[in-house]
């Protein structure tokens, strides 16, 4: 099997004037440096990337044919924002047995409590959420105007962790399904 990932990198807020375009062009533009994932962005902002307008695909197909998610989610009022609830909910099954992995920013908690929620969402759809992430406290502080971090260091390096541990799932769980279904893999 091909060692590249699909992954999807999913947008968490819909906000106007929202920043999670910004954490997302550095999520992005880290995981292309990598080398080792196709990526597809999915933007609930834009009912044409949730729908794929360009190829007819819908949602569930999107994430079915994905190996692997990146989740870039604020913190809103200690909890992640509804329309990523929206999306997660609008499908089931295309979830099973990927691994999930997070960006999260927002104030003093850099959007952690959010990503300890969506643990336990996860959790329930049989997805494996990567236990490293890259979290933005005060993000509008750390990114200048033109959306570049001031001292991307730190977060580099977390976010080369996130990626090979999200790489190494992602291949461990694809050669799984490919061998058992995991809808077949229930106990007898």
């Amino acid at each position: 099997m091909s060692e590249s990932i699909r992954v999807a990198v999913i947008l968490g807020s819909k906000r106007p004037g929202r920043f999670c375009d910004t954490v997302a062009r550095w999520a992005v533009e880290r995981i292309a440096a990598s080398g080792r994932f196709q990526i597809e962005v999915i933007d609930p902002a834009q009912p044409s990337q949730v729908t794929d307008g360009h190829a007819s695909r819908s949602l569930a197909e999107r994430l079915h044919s994905s190996d692997a998610f990146v989740i870039v989610t604020p913190e809103y009022n200690h909890g992640y924002p509804a329309p990523l609830k929206e999306l997660i909910d609008s499908v089931g099954p295309e979830w099973h047995a990927k691994p999930v992995a997070f960006v999260s920013y927002g104030g003093v908690s850099g959007g952690l409590r959010a990503v300890e929620q969506l643990r336990q969402v996860f959790a329930e759809l049989h997805a494996v959420t990567i236990r490293d992430s890259v979290s933005f406290p005060s993000a509008w502080e750390q990114f200048d105007e033109t959306g570049t971090l001031r001292s991307p260091e730190r977060a580099s390096r977390s976010m080369s962790t996130v990626l090979q541990r999200l790489h190494w799932w992602a291949i461990a769980l694809r050669n799984a399904r490919s061998a058992v279904p995991y809808t077949q893999s229930t106990l007898e």
